[in-house]
């Protein structure tokens, strides 16, 4: 089991940048891989982004490649997502999470853990 904090939300202006971080608990934490989700209101919970254990590869979800960098220290138990070039629409609760990459790959995740509180990002336009 690994227990999973997210921060670094805040208030931005489109265009601006912000970084996230996850905090793990857990010694084995190297072995799961982990994916940065969000949830705008009224909408579902979508992946973002992912990366495998060893960081050696990272997913992203088409509508933040290019803007959104995710990486990982696993020294630290920690996952970060830098967000450049922000979006109105990139407003969410984003939340982070580790599991296993399904046969549909690592941003499709199973086994996940239970659910943190989340980070809330608003970026104004």
């Amino acid at each position: 089991q690994v227990q999973l904090v997210e921060s670094g939300g805040g208030l931005v202006q489109a265009g601006g940048s912000l970084k996230l971080s996850c905090a793990a608990s857990g010694r084995t934490f190297s072995s799961y891989a982990v994916g940065w989700f969000r949830q705008a209101p009224g909408k579902e919970r979508d992946v973002v982004a992912a990366t495998d254990g060893s960081a050696s590869n990272t997913y992203y979800a088409d509508s933040v490649k290019g803007r959104f960098t995710i990486s990982r220290d696993n020294a630290k138990n920690t996952v970060y997502l830098q967000m450049s070039s922000l979006k109105a629409e990139d407003t969410a609760v984003y939340y982070c999470n580790a599991g296993y990459c399904s046969g549909y790959g690592c941003l499709s995740l199973y086994g996940i853990q239970k659910w943190g509180k989340g980070t809330l990002v608003t970026v104004s336009s």
